[in-house]
């Protein structure tokens, strides 16, 4: 049976607190949707500007029970929320995306396994659940990238290993989980697609973006004309849809991807979910990432996005507020502000520390070059490297 359009008026659900909870509430909430976050932090980002915050553990019956009572409709705004807690979530209310899709997602062999049914090529790589999966893995896979299989992120989870000696060693640091092996391959340049897929099987696409990461975290995304070569663009989209598809995925998804050396494309991960690289949407774009989340849930039409300005973000760590030594100072707003196309968002969190995400910096303008050199005139402020 069809689920049917769930109308402004209604309320709408989300698992987890964090920052994409807060910008997929305040799309909801300006289309005229209740909203309700499931969270067990009081001052959760996201719960502090909700219509409703239901204080618990993910697992906790009483108040997935409560949730559902609220809610027309619940979607996810990070990918570990635990799958059992979605599907029982899914067995009484509309769930976007579907507790199969995400845990596949959760786990880095089934990704990749999914990915190479999809006929979309992945870095080679190999499982390492065992002693003996960890003796037999082929010289070819060095040096390469060690991962564990289950909740990584951010870098986390991550060592670079050149030899079976430090293969071994590091197997050990990360307690000898299940983990896969990655062949380290020269990289080029690391970009994102985000896509929408409704109830309907319709798919729309934000345009490609260019991502530059530091310490495993990213730190500036850019869209624009100058990015990407067109033909790359098209073939990054058609595999992203092509993803999507094959997980009969509902909702927004973003995959990320690698652009190797010889102009190939390998793809790295997905996020069942909203992306910190799809953020400028909302200032450059007219239909930003969590509409498109808030009209996948609710069963509304998916229109394309069209971008209207050239984009360049930076990401606001929490590094930033320490910036001029170990006292904690408030970043120079003013000074950044006055950049022409300068937009803030910062996530509401109430403390500062290295490597936590504050917030975000967009910079737009029709006119590349001049989006470009505001954006790095807006990192000297900040004490962010150039790039």
């Amino acid at each position: 049976m069809t689920a049917p359009v769930i109308l402004p008026g209604a309320t709408l659900g989300v698992m987890g607190g964090g920052q994409l909870g807060r910008m997929f509430v305040h799309a909801a909430q300006r289309m005229g949707y209740f909203t309700a976050v499931l969270d067990p932090d009081p001052a959760s980002p996201a719960g502090l500007v909700s219509h409703y915050h239901v204080q618990t553990d993910y697992l906790d019956q009483q108040g997935l029970a409560q949730l559902m009572q609220r809610c027309a409709a619940i979607t996810t705004e990070f990918e570990n929320v635990p799958a059992p807690a979605l599907v029982t979530l899914g067995a009484h209310r509309p769930v976007a995306p579907a507790a199969d899709a995400v845990a596949i997602a959760q786990d880095r062999a089934q990704e990749k396994a999914h990915f190479t049914r999809c006929g979309v090529a992945c870095a080679p790589y190999g499982v390492i659940e065992t002693a003996e999966q960890l003796r037999s893995t082929p010289d070819e896979l060095l040096p390469g990238v060690l991962k564990t299989a289950r909740l990584g992120y951010d870098g986390k989870g991550q060592v670079r290993v050149k030899t079976r000696e430090e293969l071994a060693v590091a197997w050990d640091e990360l307690r000898n989980v299940p983990c896969v092996l990655e062949k380290l391959l020269p990289l080029a340049a690391e970009c994102s697609v985000i896509v929408a897929r409704g109830r309907d099987g319709q798919v729309v696409n934000l345009p490609p973006q260019l991502n530059l990461h530091r310490d495993g975290i990213l730190a500036v995304t850019e869209v624009h004309e100058a990015a990407l070569p067109a033909a790359q663009a098209r073939r990054l989209v058609e595999a992203t849809r092509a993803i999507a598809e094959g997980l009969g995925y509902v909702g927004v998804l973003c995959v990320e991807f690698f652009v190797l050396a010889d102009g190939s494309l390998v793809v790295n991960e997905m996020a069942p979910r909203p992306h910190n690289s799809g953020h400028y949407s909302m200032d450059a774009c007219d239909v930003s990432q969590f509409e498109l989340q808030v009209r996948a849930l609710a069963g509304l039409p998916l229109v394309q996005p069209r971008q209207h300005s050239g984009a360049v973000m930076l990401n606001l760590l929490g590094d930033l507020w320490f910036a001029a030594g170990d006292a904690e100072r408030t970043p120079p707003w003013g000074d950044v502000l006055a950049l022409p196309g300068a937009h803030l968002h910062l996530y509401g969190k109430l403390s500062a520390r290295k490597g936590r995400k504050m917030g975000h910096l967009t910079i737009t303008g029709p006119d590349v070059p001049a989006v470009r050199a505001t954006a790095l005139k807006a990192a000297a402020l900040l004490g962010i490297q150039a790039f």
